[in-house]
């Protein structure tokens, strides 16, 4: 999802410095760079139709929207941004925009589970905390797109943990949605050490380290949409 290269410095204009796309000399580009996501992307569509029609209640389709379209802003996004050779201030643009789907897609995949799994109250909470970090996150990103890997991937591993001291609560509504939306999480962090390592890189020219990142994206997705179909097929609310 995100490019290869960040520097630490601050970006002197927000948002549209062209600074920011161009901090790094450019690398060969690995064929595959962007496919994957771009394949995922009508898949996640045809999912995302499934499950909001499937969903057993108003409110779980409205939870089943929100991670539709977060999946569909990740992928689509992603998919844009790696696969074309943008200029400069184009690539700056799409560049931050891919960067806080990651965040949007932590807090849209939370909603359907939080609505569908937990009371009132914990539903309230869940989603304030998940949105709320969400926002903090998605402001820091704009702001500074070019922040070390070892300062910003903790930012998508502490959100995404956040709400795990409610595991007993997601454990009492249903243990399959809750160990396949863990199995999702626990690829997503496998990804994410991947891509803050950038380890392994396979064939650096044809499938390297970003791919693996983005392969292990789709493989948590998978697991989490079915976890979200069977919460939202037997929703408290």
């Amino acid at each position: 999802m995100q490019d290869e290269h960040e520097t630490g410095t601050l970006p002197h204009v927000p948002f549209t410095e062209e600074a920011s796309a161009t901090a790094t000399a450019a690398e060969p580009r690995p064929a595959w760079r962007g496919w994957i996501h771009l394949g995922a992307f009508p898949f996640a569509i045809a999912m995302g139709i499934v499950l909001i029609t499937l969903a057993d209640s108003t409110a779980a389709k409205v939870g089943s929207a929100v991670f539709m379209a977060t999946s569909l802003a990740m992928f689509g996004v992603s998919a844009t941004y790696h696969r074309f050779p943008w200029g400069p201030k184009v690539k700056a643009v799409l560049k931050r925009i891919d960067h806080t789907n990651i965040l949007l897609l932590i807090a849209g995949t939370y909603t359907p589970v939080a609505i569908c799994a937990l009371p009132h109250t914990l539903m309230v909470v869940v989603l304030w905390v998940m949105w709320s970090g969400a926002a903090l996150g998605i402001a820091f990103r704009l702001l500074w797109i070019n922040a070390p890997r070892w300062l910003y991937v903790p930012i998508y591993l502490v959100l995404g943990c956040a709400a795990l001291g409610l595991l007993p609560q997601f454990f009492a509504a249903s243990v399959p949605m809750t160990v396949l939306i863990l199995s999702g999480g626990v690829a997503y962090i496998i990804g994410a050490l991947v891509y803050g390592f950038k380890r392994p890189n396979p064939v650096p020219t044809q499938f390297g380290f970003h791919e693996v990142f983005h392969a292990l994206t789709v493989v948590a997705f998978g697991a989490q949409w079915v976890g979200v179909l069977i919460v939202a097929l037997d929703p408290v609310r």
